[in-house]
């Protein structure tokens, strides 16, 4: 950012309006989750208006701002016709401690986004909420709290009017629950999708398992499978996936991949690498692969992103 946002005074007036409205915020909110507790379940209206009371009420969007069901997006945020954030709600307790489920309604507010051209998504059922950035074809953290925190997460100041247009540090250990927030899980099905996520054609692989991803709506454009449909991390092609970057699998490199994102997705691999212990500063005889992968991250000044 060049300045920390603590310095800036449309951080501090933000931060100010939060604590002072999170009272009444957290009352609202209970009154919308009042339906669940009566039925047993709550409708994605209940979730939209939670987030409605967020982005007005908490923090300094006007109710102009926030327009439903455009290109099927539940809200979009727009700042003087700029769209900024698009956010997929989903029924009340539908995402918190269910990966598959949170990931399927990534996937659809990033197809929602790449079709409107914009740079951040967010998802939420009215108990957490956790917001990315679409960059080099990956997801890179904005947002992740709970929405029922006594006190609200300062972070939340990354979604206001004057932070969401800001680069965000990289987020701290704490997820929104107590499972990591990557990696779909997908259904065995063969079909073009499963559970309505778009698998890709060959890999029958959801979006979230590749390294790159050029067009959310075209899987065509995603290269590089590293993770398992479980979301856990394919051992046997991870290596392939930076060879295919780094030196060649099978004679053949990847040329699809536009150059401004290959550090992102060196860090990317990395990541599942260090998951497994494979990198050299972990392993006493680490692959080649992996050793060529650490060299070209520690030469891109990118190594602390992984093994800190």
């Amino acid at each position: 950012m060049g300045i920390a946002e603590e310095h800036l005074a449309s951080y501090r007036l933000c931060i100010e309006r939060m604590t002072g409205n999170w009272a009444d915020f957290q009352a609202k909110r209970l009154e919308h989750l009042r339906e669940r507790e009566r039925f047993g379940h709550a409708a994605e209206q209940a979730t939209e208006c939670i987030l409605e009371d967020l982005f007005t009420g908490v923090l300094d969007w006007s109710i102009g701002d926030i327009n439903h069901q455009v290109g099927h997006a539940d809200l979009l945020l727009t700042r003087l016709g700029i769209k900024h954030l698009i956010v997929e709600a989903k029924r009340p307790g539908a995402l918190a401690w269910n990966r598959s489920a949170r990931d399927r309604a990534l996937e659809q507010a990033r197809g929602y986004a790449d079709r409107q051209k914009v740079a951040s998504v967010a998802v939420s059922d009215g108990l957490i909420l956790y917001a990315a950035d679409l960059r080099h074809g990956g997801l890179r953290d904005r947002v992740a709290t709970r929405l029922e925190l006594a006190e609200p997460h300062p972070s939340l100041w990354w979604l206001s009017v004057h932070g969401i247009y800001r680069e965000p540090p990289a987020l701290g250990p704490e997820p929104p629950d107590p499972e990591p927030l990557s990696a779909a899980t997908a259904s065995a099905a063969t079909g073009a999708l499963a559970g309505g996520v778009a698998l890709h054609p060959k890999y029958k692989l959801p979006m979230s398992c590749f390294g790159y991803v050029g067009d959310a709506n075209d899987p065509h454009t995603w290269h590089l499978p590293y993770l398992n449909a479980d979301g856990s991390v394919d051992a046997r092609r991870l290596p392939k996936a930076i060879q295919a970057i780094l030196s060649n699998y099978r004679g053949t490199q990847v040329g699809s991949i536009p150059e401004p994102a290959i550090p992102d997705v060196l860090v990317r691999l990395a990541c599942a690498a260090h998951s497994l212990g494979k990198l050299p500063d972990q392993a006493g005889q680490a692959a080649p692969a992996y050793v060529q992968l650490a060299a070209a991250l520690d030469q891109l000044d990118r190594l602390d992103e992984v093994t800190s």
